[in-house]
């Protein structure tokens, strides 16, 4: 027998209870959300299970949200099994002040790069990881560039006008109408005129 994203939902509630929360299936994957202190153990499971084989990680990342109060990075994790072809996904949230995890880095070597990356532009301190320090932007960086801590453009701008961004203005920018006349307009005008 195929294993069904059922079977997956009742092993993880038998196996963790409540502490797993929020199950949904955006674009038929299933999700839900863990506690990010055993974050490990469900991996781990899911790992161990010998109906459930979820033995390839297919992608780590974070987003953040910050109007979610004291949870406001999630670590996003992509799973797949793959004989029975059938992928989840499950997050852990922390508060930004202190978004400490445990490195899956143990259980799947590709971890390893992702938990950098996710460290490099969120922030996310992955604990144990052998080796965590920026992968992409400089050392010398003292912030990270994926969390949503920055205005989107630069306020002090003066070369542009909000009316070009459809925001209202005020250099006057797109207030007046052109006149714009058709090429038989203009021929009309230049009636009787020696076309050369």
């Amino acid at each position: 027998m195929s294993l069904n994203k059922e079977t997956i939902k009742q092993k993880l509630v038998a196996k963790f209870g409540e502490q797993l929360t929020e199950w949904e299936e955006p674009y038929g994957v299933l999700t839900f959300t863990a506690a990010k202190d055993i974050n490990l153990k469900v991996m781990q499971f899911l790992y161990d299970d010998e109906e459930l084989k979820f033995r390839f990680l297919t992608d780590l990342c974070a987003v953040h949200y910050p109007t979610r109060k004291d949870e406001e990075i999630a670590v996003v994790y992509h799973l797949h099994n793959l004989p029975d072809n059938i992928r989840l996904r499950f997050k852990i949230f922390v508060p930004a002040v202190q978004p400490d995890v445990f490195t899956a880095s143990k259980l799947f070597e590709a971890a390893n790069w992702m938990e950098r990356e996710t460290y490099d532009f969120f922030g996310v301190n992955f604990i144990g990881h052998p080796k965590l320090k920026r992968i992409l932007n400089v050392d010398e960086m003292d912030y990270f560039p994926m969390r949503k801590e920055f205005p989107l453009e630069d306020q002090t701008r003066i070369d542009k006008d909000d009316e070009m961004f459809g925001r209202g203005g005020t250099l006057g920018f797109g207030t007046q109408k052109a006149v714009i006349e058709t090429v038989a307009e203009d021929d009309k005008n230049n009636e009787g005129e020696e076309v050369v």
